[in-house]
């Protein structure tokens, strides 16, 4: 067995990782913005491809969504009225998940800040939830519709893996809108 420490140990370097990779997307999300017209952020590849704006309200609200969860705490997008501030032309609870084509390019942006301002806010509540959790709060099963369970920290860990890969494809997208 570990030292008498092992278990703070172990809650520091969880939080450490965590809290970096995480900070990797909140470094990531302002870059792939900066100095992008509207409707570049809205520029879309073909009708069927998501556009940068799309995908880094995207990243946010499924970040926001599930931390928020998983602390039993309200949504910043309802809860500190983001969903007022973007007014999008979706239900109040639409995250972006599963949502078909035409909807993505019903999506509007007037100020390119907003997807920036609002990252930040999730990021900040996530950090706040990562400082909070004990060793007993990662192991707790939240799920139990899959095989196996999945506790707080297989989704922690899911909720970074979606956030990066849709970071990577904000990325690509402005490459190509940079190009073309």
């Amino acid at each position: 067995m570990g030292h008498p420490g092992a278990m703070s140990d172990d809650i520091d370097l969880t939080r450490d990782l965590l809290r970096d990779g995480f900070g990797r997307v909140a470094e990531g999300v302002p870059a792939v913005v900066d100095g992008l017209s509207p409707d570049q952020l809205l520029w879309r590849p073909d009708a069927d491809a998501n556009h940068i704006a799309w995908l880094v309200w995207h990243l946010g609200r499924q970040q926001d969504g599930q931390v928020s969860h998983l602390a039993g705490r309200r949504s910043l997008w309802t809860g500190d009225d983001w969903v007022g501030r973007f007014a999008l032309p979706y239900d109040r609870s639409a995250s972006g998940y599963g949502m078909p084509s035409d909807d993505v390019g019903r999506f509007t942006l007037d100020e390119p800040q907003l997807l920036v301002d609002y990252y930040a806010a999730v990021h900040a509540m996530t950090t706040d939830v990562l400082e909070q959790l004990t060793p007993d709060d990662l192991g707790e099963v939240i799920d139990t519709s899959w095989d196996p369970p999945v506790t707080a920290m297989a989704r922690l860990v899911s909720i970074l893996e979606d956030a990066t890969k849709h970071l990577g494809q904000a990325e690509y997208v402005r490459g190509l809108a940079e190009r073309r």
